[in-house]
């Protein structure tokens, strides 16, 4: 059975403050940590992160083609849909390797997104009112289901 899901709901979402990997790997995390992300219109970060370990996991040659032709235009190209912010080297890089991608082609992009979502957007997601109302929420159900005369 997973340790996480062993825990109490309040002691799960206290765990996601850990690391961002924490966070990632719950999907309740994750769900709220996109819910953050959405209501500061940088979705697109944790939605590339996701496509990419996705698209990591694929087997099959033709789907790593167009698997990686729908990251690139969803996510990289100029003018993307959901562009992300990366150096232009790395976009540069990319626009290169994508005629015969491979697994590893987007690797340096989602590094760079990762560990902007790591300095930046997850520190601010711990200190958000979302993170907060969600932990006190738990908290408060907790306490009911332990002590119900409250």
């Amino acid at each position: 059975m997973n340790f996480i899901r062993m825990m109490s709901p309040t002691t799960e979402a206290m765990t996601w403050s850990e690391n961002m990997d924490t966070l990632l790997a719950n999907q309740a995390g994750l769900d709220a940590f996109r819910t953050f992300l959405k209501s500061e219109f940088s979705e697109e970060n944790v939605e590339f992160w996701l496509a990419c370990e996705d698209f990591k996991k694929t087997t099959n040659a033709e789907k790593i083609a167009s698997k990686a032709r729908m990251i690139y235009s969803e996510f990289i190209e100029a003018d993307a849909p959901k562009e992300i912010n990366i150096d232009f080297s790395t976009r540069d890089l990319i626009s290169k390797n994508i005629a015969e991608p491979t697994l590893k082609c987007f690797d340096e992009a989602q590094k760079l997104i990762y560990s902007l979502m790591a300095k930046d957007s997850f520190p601010r997601f711990l200190k958000s009112e979302i993170y907060k109302k969600l932990v006190n929420r738990q908290q408060v159900a907790n306490h009911k289901k332990w002590l119900p005369f409250l």
